[in-house]
């Protein structure tokens, strides 16, 4: 049985309505109606899903208080006062990322929503644009000296929620805590022909072999145990479309699986696809919720099914 999690949804952030009285810098105003501070006012008026998201925004800099920049959390506000929120140097940088859009960023870690075609990270070609060397340029543009750290990978194909740690003590943490801080990992996927059960687990042990091809097995040849949960979203006389819930997370698990019961995923020919109406692999990393590295908080990360996915499943 698969658990069940309350959680935060973390949703990426409007932009910014307003000009404000700095030049080229967007802003969002906010009235103060009542006495109070400036944290409790900033998550009252929900400027940000999350606090460590607020904390992250008056660390930055990017609070004003009728035109100047506070940083205390304890600042006191009084009623006809303006807080201003300005698009912060994040916010205008990420507009040069290509394939690649941030849903979460705070002092620990980034979390990404990377496209269907970017790498991961880097490939035998160095001049090839990964998501990696992207985000590392994005954050030394706040310091020369910022780094960023893989956590985990998506495949080239395959597109979604992908996180990030900003130290190499927090991927440390999030890569040996893995099974216990990550509660929940849903993906979509596109499949070939009609799945029959409108939910199952499919359980086998996979193996890798010398041509980096992963094989399943339904007993234990020494291979790592692999669950995976399924629910049937919808379907047509050709594709369904599945919500793909992720016990263990092993190399390829989900195409591996597909395969196994004869609904490959579409576009996927290195197992058992034939047809590749989408021009890219029909799987996406819709969900990633995980306790926060160093606040604690259980935090989920969410993106949209992408519309060819939907097109193709009607």
């Amino acid at each position: 049985m698969r658990k069940q999690y309350s959680k935060e949804t973390i949703k990426k952030s409007k932009k910014p309505e307003r000009t404000h009285k700095q030049q080229d810098s967007k802003t969002k105003d906010y009235l103060v109606k009542e006495p109070t501070e400036l944290l409790p006012f900033l998550l009252q008026e929900k400027v940000k899903n999350s606090r460590n998201s607020v904390k992250s925004v008056l660390t930055r800099g990017q609070v004003w208080v009728d035109g100047k920049n506070i940083k205390q959390h304890n600042h006191p506000l009084l009623p006809g006062q303006t807080v201003s929120i300005v698009a912060n140097k994040a916010a205008l940088k990420e507009e040069a990322l290509t394939g690649i859009s941030i849903l979460h960023e705070d002092e620990a870690i980034i979390v990404i929503n990377k496209e269907a075609g970017m790498l991961s990270m880097a490939s035998k070609n160095e001049q090839d644009l990964t998501a990696y060397r992207q985000l590392t340029t994005y954050v030394r543009k706040e310091h020369p000296k910022n780094r960023i750290f893989v956590v985990h990978r998506l495949d080239r194909d395959t597109s979604g929620v992908m996180l990030f740690a900003k130290s190499e003590a927090v991927k440390t943490k999030l890569q040996e805590n893995w099974t216990t801080m990550v509660k929940e990992r849903i993906y979509t996927a596109l499949v070939e022909g009609v799945v029959r059960d409108e939910e199952n687990t499919i359980t086998s042990w996979l193996t890798e072999n010398k041509a980096m091809h992963v094989f399943s097995t339904s007993y234990d040849n020494g291979g790592k145990k692999a669950v995976t949960h399924y629910k049937k979203i919808r379907s047509n006389n050709e594709f369904t479309l599945l919500e793909v819930q992720l016990e263990t997370g092993r190399k390829n698990q989900i195409r591996v699986h597909m395969e196994e019961i004869g609904h490959p995923v579409v576009g996927d020919k290195k197992y058992g696809s034939t047809v590749n109406p989408l021009k890219r692999l029909g799987l996406h990393a819709t969900t990633l919720a995980i306790i926060h590295p160093t606040s604690g908080e259980l935090m989920q990360f969410k993106t949209k099914i992408p519309k060819v996915f939907l097109q193709f499943s009607k």
